[in-house]
């Protein structure tokens, strides 16, 4: 399974990423480019621990559920998942800064490895493991960028 701690696998985001346009058309949602690269900027700094959202309170009665679900294999992020507040993008975002901005929190997390990640709780699936966190982190950006078609 993919996850964000091999470099090949960083190396194929971030090369992903330089796929997007200010203009890519979105395959599904209402987030531009920019807004989801800044969004996924966001879930990076989230595992690394710059930032310590809330549990949400249906989390805390499914995400133990759902979680094995979402980590425990190769299945693709479902497009329209939901998100917490705290990770919501709103106004128009520098696709170009965003993406220098989040291809450096990638390389932060891939370099620093499982002792560089957070141990604070995740806000739907709780307590997740260094490695939950690596492959969750692959399949968020895979998601987002799939999302434009990169």
């Amino acid at each position: 399974m993919k996850h964000l701690y091999e470099p090949a696998t960083a190396a194929e985001i971030r090369a992903r990423l330089l796929n997007l346009r200010p203009d890519s058309a979105r395959q599904w949602g209402t987030m531009s480019p920019g807004q989801a690269v800044a969004h996924c900027a966001a879930g990076v700094q989230m595992a690394l621990g710059d930032t310590l959202p809330r549990r949400v309170l249906i989390g805390r009665l499914l995400g133990w559920i759902i979680k094995p679900l979402a980590l425990g294999n190769e299945a693709l992020m479902r497009r329209n998942s939901p998100t917490v507040p705290e990770m919501l993008v709103p106004g128009e975002r520098d696709l170009d800064a965003e993406r220098r901005r989040l291809a450096g929190l990638i390389d932060r997390f891939t370099e620093n490895g499982p002792s560089g990640c957070t141990t604070h709780p995740h806000p739907f699936f709780g307590r997740l493991t260094p490695r939950e966190w690596a492959v969750l982190m692959y399949k968020h950006l895979d998601h987002h960028l799939r999302q434009f078609g990169a």
